[in-house]
């Protein structure tokens, strides 16, 4: 065929355009998904399965979380450990809890029942003064904060952190998080800012800090949580993605009545209400900034509540492998990922979400220590079976009894469930299936097997009863700190009878934790 000579290099042109299109293309692709999402990550404390109106609760309690759970994906087999510092270290650095001692609390090691159970005694300092020897969150550890810092992301915490109390370097801005906000230790009065005891050491301690130095705030917890968390998100840029990780003291004790909704709810549903207001001005705060189609919010909460009724029509409570201990709500919300107001069923383990953020934020796995947590992201957004089918709860060394999930099956000391047939476990099936039995123990024996040596724990705290946590904190605490704990202090018991602790005591079998 004959062109004219203008005809050829128009023709090239072309060719060449549509040559390339393609690549243009799959270039725009990739381009869009290296747009790595904001990660919002709310965590609840002691809530029950049954609390919010998602999972039967009381509606008019919990709206926004409603509201939440109708954007969300739903998970229906989310695992935590049983109590609150063991879960918040999975979470942090994708590893079970026995494999850095984040099974036993900071707060354990002040604690003679709890010590005898280590074959530990309690520590006295060179002055013979009881007090605690220092327990907390390996430094050798890298946390989702740190590998996310690494992929460019800001980091922060509002809220409460748990993995140890004392030395700057078991504080949150040491283990990778640019902000930190709220207390450090495990359960702050929600207007006094106060923990109530320092085992063994029985008065209160204040515990309430912005970037690592004491604040004097008036309000309620929660919503001073709240307030932070929407500071925080208002503050980020669209040009740097953030990791903004907000675990609520609430609804864990003490029992404070909260500044509204008692004149119509008991304390325990306030609280709850607080809780869901907090929650959604979080969500408000991500939507208002724009943020909300590129920003994975997640709801979940670290283990089970302290009373049954709680966790029903799960069977057990906080602090013990029950499935009311350990299953717990969590809500998955990326806008265009995933089906809103769906469920999933699908296992997943809360150290999953270690592996899964770092997966999301397209940052490396590369790392001296192994992880457990798995990649999540084709069961939430793929529409992919769960590659989880095991759950190491607890194993031998632990507070409580070694526990494993395979499959449908949960062995839990010398009992056997079948939790696809019974989930309430109403009955042991282990006299009739003696091999599934073996198998578990012995895959319980070899996992623990690899717990490190815990060693003597020589580090103590001194002074026994700081006025404030923080070693450093607590060198010159304000004189305004030193009063309001004084003030504190002075309402506390002043004597207890012999025996009697302001703790409870170690547990001892499968239902210790019912209160």
């Amino acid at each position: 065929m004959n062109r004219s000579p203008l005809a050829a290099p128009r023709f090239l042109a072309i060719a060449l355009i549509l040559s390339i299109l393609p690549t243009l293309v799959v270039g725009a692709a990739r381009a869009d998904d290296a747009k790595h999402p904001n990660i919002v990550f709310i965590l609840a404390d002691d809530m029950g399965w049954n609390q919010p109106g998602f999972n039967g609760g009381d509606s008019e309690l919990t709206p926004h979380l409603d509201s939440l759970a109708s954007q969300s994906v739903r998970l229906t087999q989310f695992y935590s450990h049983s109590v609150c510092a063991p879960t918040r270290g999975a979470l942090l650095t994708g590893r079970y809890a026995f494999r850095n001692w984040m099974d036993w609390r900071s707060e354990d090691f002040g604690k003679p029942s709890y010590l005898k159970k280590l074959g530990l005694t309690l520590a006295h300092n060179d002055r013979g003064e009881p007090t605690r020897r220092i327990h907390a969150l390996d430094t050798n550890e890298r946390t989702v904060a740190e590998a996310l810092q690494e992929a460019g992301y800001f980091t922060g915490i509002v809220g409460k952190w748990h993995c140890g109390e004392w030395l700057d370097e078991h504080l949150p801005m040491a283990q990778g998080f640019n902000h930190q906000y709220g207390h450090y230790a495990w359960g702050v009065d929600y207007y006094t800012k106060t923990i109530e005891h320092n085992a063994p050491a029985r008065f209160a301690v204040y515990d309430w800090h912005r970037n690592q130095q004491p604040i004097q705030e008036e309000g309620y917890t929660t919503d001073l949580i709240a307030a932070e968390a929407q500071r925080v998100i208002a503050s980020q840029s669209a040009d740097k993605p953030f990791f903004l990780y907000v675990p609520f003291n609430a609804v864990h004790g003490p029992l404070n009545d909260p500044p509204r909704y008692t004149d119509k709810l008991d304390v325990r549903q306030a609280m709850l209400k607080c809780l869901d207001d907090a929650v959604g001005k979080i969500v408000a705060a991500v939507d208002q900034s724009d943020f909300a189609q590129n920003t994975l919010v997640v709801f979940a909460n670290d283990n089970g509540p302290v009373l049954e009724e709680m966790s029903k029509p799960y069977r057990g409570t906080k602090n013990t492998t029950f499935e009311g201990g350990v299953r717990v709500p969590c809500l998955v919300r990326w806008p265009g990922h995933g089906d809103a107001g769906s469920s999933n069923d699908g296992m997943m383990f809360i150290a999953d979400w270690y592996t899964t953020c770092v997966a999301l934020a397209g940052g490396s796995h590369e790392q001296p220590l192994p992880v457990d947590g798995l990649d999540m992201t084709g069961m939430l957004f793929g529409g992919e079976p769960s590659p989880r089918d095991e759950i190491i709860f607890e194993v031998t060394g632990s507070v409580r009894l070694p526990t494993i999930r395979s499959g449908d099956w949960k062995l839990m000391g010398d009992v056997l469930y079948n939790i696809k047939t019974d989930p309430y476990e109403t009955t042991d099936v282990a006299d009739q299936h003696p091999q599934v039995v073996r198998r578990l123990a012995d895959r319980l024996a070899e996992v623990g097997r690899q717990r490190p040596p815990l060693g003597d724990k020589p580090l103590l705290m001194d002074p026994p009863l700081p006025y404030i946590y923080g070693q450093k904190e607590s060198l010159a605490p304000p004189a305004w700190l030193k009063q309001a704990v004084d003030a504190v202090r002075a309402k506390q018991p002043q004597q207890w009878a012999p025996g009697e602790t302001p703790w409870p005591q170690a547990p001892v079998g499968a239902n210790a934790a019912k209160q």
